[in-house]
């Protein structure tokens, strides 16, 4: 009996030493930035949280959260992100930190997009040059921004040059490698990159490709079984000081990633 019991004790002891687990839908580009490999373990640390990343992109990420399939998001479209509370799919949006978006292409640059002094004037050229260019094409923050981008070109992004690759920001970055087209990119992916080919960075700076990365619980008031406290304890987290130690000295080849500006 006495057996028995101390089996049933240690059971017990094991179950409740398990750490809880938090279900966030994050977008390729973060998880492809290798930040994740810093915050998760720190996480897993401080709170006893494992955080699991269900990896897509921002449009699929907040279907994820539409449907109740995870308890938070981490994405970068806020026209989509506004859309989403407003539906009362979230219960509200902390900015966790920005980088920007860049353009990358053939080192020879023969749309000359090195020249251009806007993102608009940038995608002009490579459409009027007809200049092999491959897209996301699927549904991204990062795709959002292109077709918000070439919207203002007042350009048609269609034609044997253009290219959806229906993929995610490394696989992306692999087709246009491969075929040594120019394409758009948010630097922390870039600079991550290990197959970069004959691509250089060609264009950034444009106030316009500014890239807010936020966090957003889903409503529990939508979707009771949402773990709702554990996201509030992670965005706790994420809004703090360790994070903001480590977000801010995250750098690859001596050049910061992402910046952290969550307000307390």
């Amino acid at each position: 009996m006495k057996f028995v019991l101390t089996a049933v004790m240690t059971s017990l002891l094991a179950v409740a030493s398990q750490a809880e687990t938090l279900k966030m839908a994050v977008t390729t580009s973060f998880y492809n930035s290798g930040l994740s490999e810093m915050l998760l373990p720190a996480i897993k640390a401080d709170l006893d949280l494992d955080v699991e990343l269900i990896v897509v992109g921002t449009g699929q990420a907040l279907r994820l959260g539409e449907a109740g399939d995870v308890d938070a998001i981490l994405v970068h479209a806020r026209a989509a992100e506004d859309r989403f509370l407003a539906a009362g799919y979230g219960t509200h949006r902390r900015e966790i930190m920005y980088n920007d978006f860049v353009f990358v292409g053939p080192s020879s640059d023969p749309a000359e997009v090195a020249n251009a002094t806007s993102a608009v004037e940038a995608l002009q050229a490579i459409a009027s040059n007809q200049a092999p260019f491959v897209s996301r094409g699927d549904d991204s923050g990062t795709h959002k921004m292109e077709m918000a981008l070439w919207a203002d070109s007042g350009m048609a992004a269609e034609g044997a040059w253009y290219r959806a690759a229906g993929s995610g920001m490394g696989a992306t970055l692999n087709v246009a490698s491969g075929m040594n087209a120019y394409t758009f990119t948010d630097r922390a992916s870039w600079l991550n990159f290990g197959n970069k080919g004959e691509l250089g960075m060609l264009y950034a700076g444009d106030p316009a490709l500014f890239n807010q990365y936020a966090y957003i619980p889903v409503n529990p008031v939508r979707w009771p079984h949402v773990r709702h406290d554990l996201a509030l304890a992670l965005e706790g987290w994420l809004t703090g000081e360790t994070a903001n130690h480590l977000i801010n000295g995250y750098a690859l080849n001596g050049e910061q990633l992402f910046t952290f500006n969550a307000q307390p």
